[in-house]
């Protein structure tokens, strides 16, 4: 039975591509009959004028990596910092981590840790600042990195997110153009699978990927790819042939997936975000290679009724405890979209609201298990991450264990104060 809200207002902000790209207005007629009305925000005039808002959702990644102070982005603060009860889908802070690949690999680490499920690793990183010397050689050891591995920006939104390298040897090192961030390849027998989150619900999309590549340091030259070209449902290339398959080729498994959302909603308090996983074909083992804020949610066949279901969710969810007040926070956005990211705070679990912030802690070095793995099939699936799917046997489901954000922000306090 659908729930009516009657005199419930959620403000919006999204821009004009992603709008007409997500059929937004259409959404807005669907609150509308659950008693929900959808107010586009105008961010020229302040929103006290636009308001009281309930919630707001929105997109707001392109204002944050503007150079300069944004006004637009300064009011979506201002309302927030007055209003702590109103719930924002998702946290600015939250955001802010993941627009930065270094820091949303770190959180994968202590995911991992913390799991403690020898299904999942996370690839090696690094983050290199400087253009390539005599002692890179010597960090990328350091760090774990083999080769090959691929070179990503470290901004992981606008169209030169996409923009990545392979490289296969120290010779290649010349190709690595910094900032950026180093993640060793894995071989996944050329298949990603793009996990689609709505608050507790995600759906599972499977899309073309790298081939396999030979382990270990090989004389070809650096190659040069467009990420978001690569992984379109219909993309065909040599980069992506499946002639050189071998090995584990299996589905993700269905409890893994819901525990790394949960994991993931519960450490930073966002609801609407992507992941993209692969399964290391010599393992069976899931590694997290990207996470997206508020993606396109391309094959999600029923995002519009799962979104507001979640809004409705939120909507009648108790307000927690008001957090300790926290110092105003300073918007520093990188100077262009390929420069580095000051390192934003991080907001708690569940249900984020206004003045909820943590740190993260830098992660040196990273690794992968071994594991067991069961046989391959091509699925597409949509589930509920509280729920089993019948295309999937279940063995055990990783939880995450009371005190593990405790636990993180600790560490996190003690880096911080060290730097």
């Amino acid at each position: 039975m659908q729930t009516f809200l009657r005199g419930r207002r959620v403000g919006f902000w999204l821009s004009e591509k992603k709008m007409k790209k997500l059929n937004f207005l259409a959404f807005a007629d669907m609150c509308r009959r659950r008693g929900i009305e959808l107010v586009q925000l105008d961010l020229g005039r302040p929103l006290e004028d636009q308001g009281p808002l309930d919630a707001i959702i929105h997109k707001l990644t392109d204002l944050m990596l503007e150079s300069g102070h944004n006004q637009g982005l300064q009011r979506v603060q201002d309302y927030i910092d007055a209003h702590p009860e109103t719930i924002v889908l998702d946290p600015l802070p939250a955001i802010r981590t993941l627009l930065d690949r270094s820091r949303s690999y770190q959180l994968v680490h202590h995911i991992e840790q913390h799991m403690k499920d020898e299904r999942i690793c996370s690839p090696p990183f690094m983050l290199l600042e400087e253009p390539c010397g005599p002692h890179t050689l010597e960090q990328i050891n350091t760090h774990g990195l083999t080769f090959p591995f691929i070179c990503k920006t470290r901004v992981a939104h606008g169209t030169n997110s996409h923009e990545m390298a392979i490289i296969f040897s120290a010779e290649g090192l010349s190709a690595v153009r910094p900032p950026c961030v180093c993640q060793s390849f894995i071989n996944h027998n050329a298949v990603l699978h793009k996990v689609f989150v709505i608050g507790d619900t995600h759906t599972v999309v499977q899309r073309p990927s790298l081939k396999n590549f030979p382990s270990g340091p090989t004389e070809r030259e650096a190659i040069f790819f467009n990420s978001h070209n690569v992984s379109k449902p219909e993309s065909s290339s040599d980069l992506t042939s499946r002639e050189n398959v071998e090995g584990v080729s299996e589905p993700p498994s269905e409890d893994v997936i819901g525990a790394l959302c949960r994991a993931l909603r519960e450490l930073l308090g966002v609801s609407l975000f992507g992941i993209d996983v692969i399964i290391n074909n010599q393992t069976g083992q899931h590694a997290i290679i990207d996470i997206n804020a508020f993606p396109g949610y391309e094959g999600v066949p029923e995002f519009f009724s799962e979104l507001l279901n979640h809004i409705t969710s939120v909507l009648q969810a108790p307000p927690p405890k008001a957090p300790p007040p926290s110092p105003p926070e300073t918007i520093a956005p990188p100077t262009s979209s390929l420069a580095t990211i000051a390192p934003p705070p991080s907001p708690p679990p569940t249900v984020a609201r206004a003045n909820q912030q943590e740190e993260v802690e830098p992660v040196k070095r990273l690794g992968c298990s071994p594991a067991l793995s069961p046989s391959f099939q091509h699925t597409h699936t949509h589930t509920h991450s509280h729920t089993h799917s019948h295309t999937h046997t279940h063995t055990h489901t990783p939880t995450i264990p009371p005190n593990f954000q405790q636990h993180c922000v600790a560490s996190i306090a003690t880096k911080a104060s060290s730097q």
